[in-house]
């Protein structure tokens, strides 16, 4: 007999990213099953080279019950003056040779040593390479231009993760790492953590029984949710008819070969039955 374990995920902010890139972050409409998988992981305590397949057995199926708002965060990196440390100077000659140059045009009471700045010049060195003259590792970029970088988020969003399957000690164990966590959890990036109850029990039934059968969670305003039928995605067998395919499905999280395959899911509308059970969570 199948079991969904039922998880809250709910705060201020959350972001899933689809394909992110270092300038560009996105974020998913909805919790993808590679982050949920990989929250359930680092709630166990597992490394990321741990294997993960009885994880990503999972008929996975989310519902929106507070969709969010997204918000744009705009960052500027980089650029301006930043001060060279001593070490800086020694090892790359190109940077002792343009600190020279800035010496000589100050006046004799200007920096001592280990006070200079180089203008255009700021933080963490980039395309570090040995040089070929020295062998010293060094920066292939004295100057750096500010780059401009988009984060985006959901704002007071709030989703109800199913994780079906058929083994519920398997759940349990899931469901009390979720509250008792080994590891720091996040809500897609570390600058999203979750709020209140993340487990909300585990119910028999398969997951569009275990949607309808259950109340809409609280939303951050408190406003009457009565009669809204929230969007669902189930995790469907592959042929389904209407079933999409989804690139989320984790092989393995170990940084050398990180690995997604493909699941198929279907979108639909929960109605939520009139004897639904509701919540006794911590918001």
């Amino acid at each position: 007999m199948s079991h969904v374990l039922l998880v809250r995920l709910a705060a201020p902010l959350q972001s899933w990213g689809v394909v992110s890139r270092f300038s560009q972050r996105d974020t998913h409409t909805r919790p993808t099953k590679s982050a949920v998988v990989g929250l359930c992981a680092a709630a166990l305590g597992r490394d990321r080279t741990d294997p993960i397949d009885d994880l990503a057995e999972f008929v996975y199926g989310v519902r929106a019950d507070h969709p969010g708002t997204p918000v744009r965060d705009y960052h500027t990196v980089g650029a301006g003056r930043y001060p060279i440390r001593p070490r800086d100077i020694i090892t790359d000659h190109r940077r002792a040779a343009a600190v020279a140059v800035a010496k000589s045009m100050e006046a004799a009471d200007g920096p001592s040593f280990g006070h200079h700045e180089l203008s255009g010049w700021y933080g963490a060195p980039k395309k570090i390479a040995a040089d070929p003259a020295s062998g010293t590792l060094v920066s292939g970029e004295l100057s750096r231009r500010a780059m401009i970088t988009e984060r985006w988020y959901l704002s007071d969003a709030a989703f109800l993760v199913g994780l079906q399957h058929e083994d519920k000690r398997l759940l349990e164990q899931i469901g009390h790492a979720l509250e008792h966590p080994k590891q720091l959890l996040w809500l897609g990036r570390k600058s999203c953590p979750p709020s209140g109850t993340l487990a909300a029990g585990i119910e028999p039934g398969t997951l569009s029984e275990v949607f309808a059968s259950k109340r809409l969670l609280p939303g951050p305003d408190g406003s009457d949710t009565s009669g809204h039928r929230p969007w669902a995605w189930l995790q469907v067998a592959p042929g389904t008819r209407g079933a999409a395919p989804v690139n989320d499905q984790p092989v393995t999280f170990d940084p050398a070969r990180r690995t997604h395959a493909t699941r198929w899911e279907t979108r639909t509308r929960v109605t939520i039955a009139p004897n639904a059970t509701d919540w006794d969570l911590i918001p």
